[in-house]
């Protein structure tokens, strides 16, 4: 029970590593907030879960959005001690394909979304007084660039450099940021990343996914459970000292 009373907001939560993460904080004691778009399948989700699991609809995209749905958990929970910022977008296409669609979607989701949520849980950590736990999701993409993911990597290469400098400001509040770097996870996301190889690449349906999970050096995709774990660390008491880092889960794909 290492987050025993704790309240956890999870952007994104309503299937994947972010609803992973919440049936395992939940496990340890806390209370989650299920914040996504899809709220039919958020409110299932914490209907799975049980009481201690609730659903609201975020659209990371709209400021009024985040600010309302940070207020009203903060009120009705007496606070926020941990925010995941999980909700994320996937597109690929090579650098002379890209459109500025695209990059407009992938930036807002993926780094203006996590960025104003935690602005939004900052303040109101600070104005509880209490510090808190922020955990951004990175990936491994965003060590590195890939072909045919230009904008995909680099938003998540931004989010790196973001958890790096909200620590930074934030740590004087007893606040403590860090970020997670999965590798490749198996489930829907994975779906869609492999249809997307086979446009571009002229393969097989499940072809690229089958070579991919093959490369892991542990041999095998994650899952949610698999990333859990560290989420559950980064949360609690036990990383108080530890400020700034990204966090390689990625069965051996990235040494740092």
């Amino acid at each position: 029970m290492r987050l025993n009373g704790k309240v956890a907001l999870i952007t994104g939560a309503a299937r994947g590593i972010g609803y992973g993460f919440a049936k395992a904080f939940v496990a340890e004691g806390a209370k989650v907030v299920i914040a996504d778009i899809d709220i039919a399948r958020a409110e299932s989700g914490a209907r799975d879960i049980g009481p201690a699991a609730r659903a609201v609809r975020l659209d990371v995209t709209k400021l009024d959005d985040i600010e309302r749905v940070v207020k009203e958990v903060d009120q009705e929970f007496g606070g926020i001690d941990i925010l995941v910022n999980n909700a994320a977008i996937f597109d690929m296409a090579p650098i002379q394909d890209i459109t500025e669609a695209s990059y407009d979607r992938v930036f807002d989701i993926n780094l203006k979304g996590p960025l104003f949520m935690m602005k939004a849980v900052a303040n109101a950590m600070i104005a509880r007084g209490r510090g808190g736990k922020i955990i951004n999701m990175a990936s491994q993409a965003g060590r590195r660039g890939e072909a045919l993911v230009t904008l995909y990597c680099a938003s998540k290469a931004a989010i790196i450099s973001a958890t790096q400098s909200a620590a930074l400001a934030l740590v004087k509040h007893g606040i403590n940021v860090n970020a997670i770097a999965p590798g490749v996870v198996d489930g829907e996301h994975w779906d869609v990343v492999d249809a997307s190889f086979a446009k571009w690449e002229g393969l097989k349906p499940g072809e690229k996914k089958a070579a991919v999970a093959k490369a892991v050096p542990i041999g095998r995709f994650a899952n949610p459970e698999d990333i859990a774990g560290l989420a559950i660390f980064l949360a609690s008491a036990e990383s108080n000292y530890i400020l700034a880092q990204t966090y390689n889960v990625d069965g051996g794909n990235w040494m740092s």
